[in-house]
């Protein structure tokens, strides 16, 4: 048994006080996050005032926040509760995260912040709010939290390792918390001891029939054996009957009971409390007031008295949710009604609260309050709040009268939603839209958005052949080439990701081609380079070029030219693009962009053996891929690590990331990513010598019945092919490949291709055309493809120590092995020492570097502190708190055998080894 801060006795909760007092007690040092989650009435406000207690005993900061139903719709009420205390230190953040947090608040204009730059603000204000003392905070029933509140705080909830901060978020049963995948702890009912002596204390001297029926009705509730006792003693229907209705539904009719004894004043009182969205006492007097009764605060005495709400000396609060969800549920239709169009006249000078009260007035379609939502949606948008802009944009589509007008709306929030990927709600709104009727582009607008979805890669009606007609009708009816380019963005991308026939690419472009865009209109060369990756590559690499020609482009701009120069083998180029589109992403808070570009980014160091770059742009892309709800691209990030990993020498990390990255991609039958978890399996062999089993590996990319099959990425794999089939006597065995990659190259100039094939002709010669065939492939412009060169220039030397000439093959096995020590690709490295060796030539012993003692996340904070960025700085990039930061340098000095900032650029130089 244990007194809470309120005097309340909380019985059989010993082993959740401990874990709860534990967690509050680390938050001196150390932060995390929890979320304590059961039923109603199961007892989770009184652990969370018991943890406040054990925080101010720890003289912890302690800031909390209630999430309430009726205030779901305002965007970051939550969160402006939670920090209010904290606020005057928002002038200490750096200019855009001041001006971003203070915007959402709407205390400043600013142009649109995003989430995620408001999410790290709040991370930042509350690192320094903590540093002192800690700090703890507590989120009461967190499933009513308005969304963009919840998605910032989850964002901070991930990021409180380092930062003396901890979240304790209470939620109940059967209702997303919004908080993402937090640790949970469930509170499950009391056991029988336990809700004995609870009944005791709560009403002593029962008759035991009744005690009996009560604990059996309680079923271990703690709520319920406080309430059930009480409604029991009172006339009117019997609260333990009968026995099938579920015991939140007896609750709620317990205290509607309660409150249908009150004076009718009380009762007017109360139903204005329960659907207004706030807890001001003044509002809700002069709602009830305008509503038609004469009130005054002491009409709420009775219900103070009835153990409903609590009145502080501005606000009014209900006890438990249950008592005003009970109200507002059981109240009739009209007096809801007029209690929202009372409160709506109360607080006409706050916009945003003031429509949803008229729209909670509404029985019917309304344009004036269908209006009035839309500009509601407008300035959420210019708040960052984009899942209250979804919101008010369904409300206003539901309240227009015009149907195409109506269904413009609905259509906006449904392409909303996919961006945020909130795939739960697009169905219903494009069914709701449906019902109104659809304009043919309308339709189009429709089909637009279920291609967007991921996950219906292979659902006929966005098949893209079907896309790309509906497209080019689209462009035919004048000015909606946007939207036609749009269809086929979509198309293109599931011509890519799901492998369709030629035939439907082909249509794809021809119709791309026939639209009035530029040649190296980004947006076109994407649409080409991923619908006929082969058959447009050159067409690609040439508006490339002319894209490179002009300056200034735009950081989506460079994302999009980096993910068409992936797929057409352009890896250079491609990382050249989304390497320069990262620092404005990230500036802009654009997350789901960012985590594109970092994947492909991985995707291009993977395959040109630059694991400096490739693996914290991996795990990056992985981590955020979860957040920005992209399962394609985490994916892809796990694919691309596999591949590094075993580039890198560790065949059980690639085999887990690989099996990881196949699970998802045969889910969705994406198989971009399946064959790029095959290029690991292949990439490993090859690393352990396996030459035979790399051959088995990587001949399934090159197999049309094979799921690994993909018409792009074979071409990228040839030298891994040909490596393994030249060591383990398959040479006239992997010739068929080669002559159908032959075939390709005349239809593409794909740099990634065409080094392949010259490998490939060189390893594959007779001894008396294969020297001619090297040089040629040496002499080729490869100064910016060094993994490439180096395998070239290991599989030269070993051609030339076969054929006698070990003196002259210890130049390109010297410059192979140089290159490989300096990319990390450590089993190649170790091949051209013992080529070397067989040579008449000793090599040093491998340089030791930390880069393997380092995680992906230390190695990135690494290379940006070489940079010369501060902790703040590395801190707004990564998105991580300053302090965060700081605990990762700390972890990272002597795993690199250094104690000061200032040799990080010699040591991270030797790392990158450029």
């Amino acid at each position: 048994m244990t007194v809470d801060g309120t005097g309340t006795t909380l019985f059989g909760r010993e082993h959740e006080l401990r874990r709860l007092a534990a967690l509050v007690e680390s938050g001196r040092h150390r932060g995390g996050a929890l979320v304590v989650r059961g039923e109603a009435g199961i007892g989770k406000s009184s652990l969370l005032r018991q943890a406040r207690r054990d925080a101010v005993g720890h003289g912890l900061l302690v800031l909390a926040a209630t999430g309430t139903e009726a205030e779901a719709q305002l965007p970051f009420a939550a969160l402006h509760q939670l920090l209010r205390p904290v606020l005057g230190r928002a002038e200490d953040l750096p200019g855009p995260q001041r001006a971003a947090l203070l915007a959402a608040f709407g205390m400043e204009q600013d142009a649109a912040p995003d989430l995620f730059l408001i999410a790290l603000a709040v991370l930042n204000l509350l690192s320094e709010a903590a540093a002192a003392t800690g700090a703890l905070l507590l989120v009461e029933d967190a499933h009513w939290l308005d969304a963009p509140s919840a998605g910032a705080l989850a964002f901070v909830a991930r990021r409180l390792d380092s930062d003396p901060i901890v979240l304790l978020a209470a939620a109940r049963d059967g209702y997303a918390d919004g908080l993402g995948d937090l640790e949970q702890l469930r509170v499950e009912r009391l056991d029988e001891a336990a809700a004995d002596a609870l009944l005791d204390v709560r009403a002593p001297g029962l008759d035991a029939a009744v005690r009996r029926r009560l604990l059996a009705e309680a079923a271990g509730n703690p709520l319920a054996l406080v309430e059930l006792p009480i409604a029991a003693r009172r006339p009117g229907p019997d609260p333990l009957e009968p026995q099938w209705r579920p015991l939140t539904a007896r609750l709620e009719e317990a205290f509607a009971a309660r409150v249908s004894r009150l004076p009718e004043p009380a009762q007017a009182l109360l139903l204005v409390a329960a659907v207004n969205d706030g807890d001001a006492l003044a509002e809700v007097l002069d709602a009830a007031g305008g509503a038609g009764a004469a009130v005054t605060v002491d009409d709420l005495t009775p219900a103070v008295a009835a153990q409903l709400v609590d009145l502080g000396r501005a606000t009014i609060r209900f006890r438990h949710p249950l008592m005003r969800s009970a109200i507002r549920q059981r109240a009739p239709l009209a007096q809801r009604l007029a209690a929202h169009a009372a409160l709506a006249g109360v607080v006409r000078g706050q916009a945003d609260r003031r429509v949803w009260h008229r729209a909670g007035a509404c029985v019917g379609p309304d344009d004036d309050v269908a209006d009035e939502l839309e500009a509601a949606a407008r300035h959420a948008r210019s708040r960052g709040a984009m899942v209250t802009v979804l919101a008010a944009l369904q409300r206003s589509g539901q309240l227009t009268v015009d149907p195409e007008r109506s269904a413009d709306r609905l259509l906006r929030a449904a392409g909303l939603a996919v961006e945020l990927g909130r795939h739960d709600v697009v169905g219903g709104l494009l069914r709701e839209a449906e019902g109104r009727g659809l304009s043919f582009t309308q339709q189009a607008q429709r089909l637009w958005i279920e291609s967007s979805f991921g996950d219906g890669l292979r659902d006929p009606k966005t098949a893209p052949s079907a896309l790309a007609e509906v497209a080019e009708r689209v462009a035919s009816e004048g000015e909606r080439v946007p939207l036609a380019m749009r269809l086929l963005n979509s198309a293109a991308l599931r011509c890519f990701w799901a492998e369709a026939d030629e035939t439907a690419g082909r249509r794809v472009v021809a119709v791309a081609e026939s639209l009035p865009t530029a040649a190296d209109d980004p947006d076109r060369l994407a649409i080409l380079a991923f619908a006929a990756p082969v058959g447009r590559g050159s067409a690609v690499i040439d508006g490339l070029r002319g894209v490179s020609a002009r300056a200034g482009a735009d950081a989506q701009t460079l994302r999009l030219l980096g993910s068409a120069a992936v797929i057409i083998g352009a890896f250079d180029q491609a990382e050249a693009y989304c390497a320069a589109s990262i620092p404005g992403l990230r500036a802009q808070a654009r997350l789901g962009s960012l985590t594109r570009a970092l994947a492909a980014l991985a995707w291009c160091a993977a395959h040109q053996g630059d694991l400096n770059a490739g693996i914290p742009a991996a795990e990056e892309a992985a981590r955020l891929a979860l957040e920005t709800s992209q399962p394609l691209f985490f994916g892809i990030a796990r694919a691309a690590a596999a591949v590094m990993a075993a580039l890198g020498g560790h065949p059980d990390r690639a085999a887990a990331l690989a099996a990881e990255a196949e699970q998802r991609g045969v889910a969705a039958g994406v198989r971009p990513v399946l064959a790029t978890a095959q290029l690991s399996r292949g990439r490993s062999a090859l690393a352990e010598g396996r030459y035979a089993d790399a051959y088995g590996e990587l001949r399934r990319m090159h197999d049309p019945a094979d799921p690994s099959f993909h018409v792009a990425m074979r071409c990228f794999a040839l030298t891994d092919l040909v490596e393994a089939a030249s060591h383990s006597g398959r040479r006239d065995e992997v010739a068929e490949v080669v002559s159908e990659l032959e075939a390709e190259g005349r239809r593409t100039s794909s740099p990634a291709l065409h080094a392949g094939l010259r490998y490939a002709r060189a390893v594959l010669a007779d001894d008396t055309g294969a020297e001619a065939l090297f040089r040629a492939a040496l002499n080729a412009e490869t100064s910016r493809w060094p993994f490439s060169r180096a395998r070239t220039q290991l599989a030269y030397g070993q051609w030339l120590r076969r054929q006698r000439r070990p003196v002259e093959s210890r130049a390109p096995l010297r410059a192979a092995r140089n290159t490989f020590d300096a990319l990390g690709t450590a089993p190649w490295a170790d091949r051209a020492r013992q080529e070397l060796r067989a040579a008449g030539e000793a090599s040093r012993v491998r340089p030791t570097t930390g880069r393997d003692e380092l995680t992906p996340q230390e190695l990135q904070i690494a290379q940006l502190a070489a940079q010369g960025l501060t902790n703040r700085e590395i801190g707004q990039a990564l998105y991580l708190s300053h302090r965060t930061v700081s605990t990762h340098l700390h972890n990272i000095f002597p795993k690199l055998g250094i104690t000061a900032r200032s040799q990080l650029h010699t040591i991270v130089g030797d790392l990158t080894g450029w």
